[in-house]
């Protein structure tokens, strides 16, 4: 993008001002898709309460800062103290917060499984000493070493049960996804060592500012819009504009565009893990749906309550963060997000009231001839755009239900394999490929008996 389109849009952002099903999910994260996927895009983020608004706005000027240059039509003279200057790592951090993830489960030992649900109806009411706790300490958990480097307290534990792990890394204050023992508890059997680590509060970054940082403005208006169109004018294409918008009450909408959840909950397959792939596959995917949706609409990437994540692409913004971003409403104080702050775990003391929607808009001069125009909703149903590799297990499978589960892993393989055609536009046959399939399954008329195979010949 030039630097004339890019004032442009920037000029287009803050002419605003003239306007006067709820449940968890776990898995281990593993990448996520950040908005530096995507060129020519905008970052704004939007806190609004009643016809308060704060914005901030994202520069991504890669000229000298001396050819920098913002004009700003404002309603009002405003007070120097309803300008301010942000950081960076602010929206970065809510960026990447909020990115659309891709998870990863392994599958467990269905024969055992199967022993574990019989073993319940024998057992009924019995839990071991290790399970239960039995009011014991005795994680057999052992530290083998114990560092600080740099800004981090690093330990090495060893283990013999995932259950003591677990409740030695929660009792310990670390945050730990469900389905963890799972996972934990196939690297004991491996005999490996677990490398933790802490951030040392006392550690802090120096300040030196060698780029442009957020502009943010604080106002009052009944209309709650976001001018597009003006950063349309010179533009030869079409651009992409990420909204974090930050509120109270619940989820935020466009009211003069449509509105619709990204594709979600997904199987992909395991090759999409491999460097590059998964960022490949969500910018085809982002294409692809837009291209259904006539290329008008508005996506949501994410809709989530602040206080917690699962699986978590990075931790939630502290209530200091917040504070910085705008968020009024918080009794925070404002401190330099630079310095870092402690690891808020789920249903920890520090509760905030916030709600954080991530809007992904592309948009050109013919599909959005309009302003977005927003309204808030009373909708806190969390939503994000999560994609999930499932590794089948390795082991035998002498069981009845290990014979089934071998048997549905084709399916299990064709339908992921579909999903991800479906998804992107991809070619079946080369995703067959990636896959290692030899080829998909048999048309339905393979399947069943030829009956007039032979009536002419």
């Amino acid at each position: 993008m030039g630097q004339k389109n890019m004032k442009l849009i920037l000029l287009g952002l803050v002419f605003l001002l003239s306007g006067g099903e709820a449940y968890g999910f776990c898995g281990f994260f593993v990448s996520k898709a950040d908005t530096s996927l995507f060129n020519e895009a905008s970052k704004v983020v939007l806190v609004r309460d009643e016809d308060k608004t704060v914005i901030t706005m994202a520069n991504d000027f890669k000229g000298e800062a001396k050819e920098f240059a913002m004009v700003i039509p404002v309603p009002e003279v405003l007070q120097k103290g309803q300008i301010h200057v942000a950081e960076n790592a602010l929206i970065d951090h809510l960026d990447a917060s909020s990115s659309p993830r891709l998870v990863e489960y392994h599958d467990s030992d269905p024969c055992r499984m199967m022993m574990y649900r019989e073993g319940i109806k024998m057992k009924k009411g019995v839990q071991s000493a290790v399970a239960r706790g039995a009011g014991k300490k005795d994680y057999k958990v052992k530290i083998e070493a114990q560092y600080t480097v740099g800004e981090y307290d690093i330990l090495i534990l060893s283990a013999k049960e995932s259950d003591g792990l677990a409740r030695w890394l929660i009792d310990n204050k670390y945050q730990l996804p469900k389905g963890a023992k799972k996972v934990l508890g196939s690297y004991i059997k491996q005999g490996m060592k677990f490398f933790v680590a802490k951030v040392n509060l006392k550690a802090q970054s120096k300040l030196g500012f060698t780029y442009l940082r957020p502009l943010q403005m604080a106002y009052s208006s009944k209309k709650f819009m976001l001018p597009i169109r003006l950063g349309m004018l010179n533009s030869k294409g079409t651009q992409d504009l990420f909204v974090f918008a930050l509120t109270r009450k619940g989820r935020v909408e466009t009211i003069n565009y449509r509105t619709v959840k990204i594709p979600s909950e997904m199987d992909i397959p395991s090759y999409l893990k491999e460097a590059g792939e998964f960022k490949k596959f969500y910018k085809d995917m982002y294409q692809t749906a837009w291209n259904r949706e006539d290329q008008k609409a508005v996506f949501v990437e994410y809709a989530w309550d602040m206080n917690w994540c699962d699986p978590c692409a990075a931790d939630p913004l502290s209530a200091s963060e917040l504070k910085n971003l705008g968020v009024f409403w918080t009794d925070a104080p404002k401190v330099n997000p630079l310095i870092p702050t402690p690891k808020r775990r789920r249903g920890g003391t520090q509760a905030q009231n916030v709600y954080l929607t991530r809007l992904h808009l592309r948009y050109d001069g013919e599909h959005f001839p309009d302003d977005l125009r927003f309204q808030v909703t009373s909708n806190r149903k969390n939503y994000q755009g999560r994609y999930i590799i499932r590794h089948p297990f390795k082991g035998a499978l002498n069981c009845e239900a290990g014979k089934r589960y071998k048997s549905a892993l084709e399916d299990r393989k064709q339908k992921v394999a579909t999903n991800l055609a479906h998804l992107t536009g991809w070619k079946l046959e080369e995703i067959y490929q990636r896959m290692e399939m030899k080829r998909g399954p048999k048309d339905a008329t393979e399947k069943k008996d030829k009956w007039w195979k032979n009536i002419w010949n």
